[in-house]
């Protein structure tokens, strides 16, 4: 995600990038064997143990790169008058039923919907996924898509994927608002507590939001300062219940933003 949203400044939606976010995606763990970047050239499906009784089959490999390039020209084509919502609506359930790749469809195809709404300028980070919501309603996810296929009719499909957005949106308004609450207090109560050491403690802290994950090597290399005082650093925060360590051992020891954390996952 970061990576392609980067390339944005340079490279437009379309079909090279969301080749080159596949690559990145597929470059370790699940599928590194599938063709990372590169569009499938033989016949999959969806459900099923086989072809013979797939759920459904997306068209064939050879239509593949000519369905993707229609897929990109409409969502750049202004002569076509398509709010911004619609259009990805409309353009994730037609990159998911060309199905372009042997694995990863689902996965690029919600990175799809993130890096349009980037693009427009509706997102200025992309802090909107749907992937939560979509494997929540599974079921009801894959249902719309095979109305849309079957019956030629978005309506359904588009009413859930606004669903979709609302839902999430409202989740991300009041974890953004928790966040806030939790640094307020962080920052206006807990971290003056430490005196001289507040600005080291400050500055670590901001990395935090980023990495909620340190251990005393990554504060000392962070803060360009001695382990000795990364270790004391690091114990005025958990004597402040900011930090928690992780692993129970004696060394290599690993302590977590927890109250962070749990804001996401609530």
């Amino acid at each position: 995600m970061n990576h392609a949203v980067q390339q944005l400044e340079k490279v437009p939606v379309s079909t090279r990038l969301l080749k080159e976010t596949h690559k990145i995606l597929l470059s370790k763990g699940r599928g590194a064997n599938r063709l990372p970047g590169e569009y499938r050239r033989s016949q999959n499906w969806i459900g099923g143990s086989s072809i013979s009784d797939a759920v459904f089959i997306p068209p064939s490999h050879e239509e593949v790169n000519s369905l993707m390039s229609d897929l990109e020209q409409f969502l750049h084509n202004e002569i076509i008058q398509v709010p911004n919502l619609i259009r990805i609506a409309i353009g994730h359930y037609q990159f998911e039923t060309i199905h372009p790749f042997l694995d990863g469809n689902g996965r690029v195809g919600r990175l799809l919907i993130t890096l349009y709404l980037v693009s427009k300028g509706l997102l200025m980070k992309p802090t909107l996924y749907l992937s939560e919501y979509f494997e929540k309603h599974r079921s009801v996810y894959y249902d719309k898509l095979m109305f849309a296929r079957h019956q030629n009719d978005l309506t359904q499909w588009v009413i859930f994927f606004f669903l979709a957005i609302i839902e999430t949106c409202n989740k991300g308004i009041a974890t953004f608002e928790k966040i806030q609450k939790l640094r307020d207090d962080i920052e206006g109560r807990r971290i003056p507590r430490l005196g001289k050491k507040m600005p080291k403690a400050r500055e670590l802290l901001l990395n935090l939001y980023r990495n909620p994950s340190v251990t005393a090597k990554d504060v000392a290399k962070i803060l360009l300062v001695t382990p000795k005082t990364a270790n004391e650093l690091i114990q005025d925060l958990v004597d402040l219940k900011i930090l928690t360590e992780q692993t129970g051992g004696r060394r290599n020891r690993v302590f977590m933003f927890v109250e962070y954390i749990n804001l996401f996952s609530k």
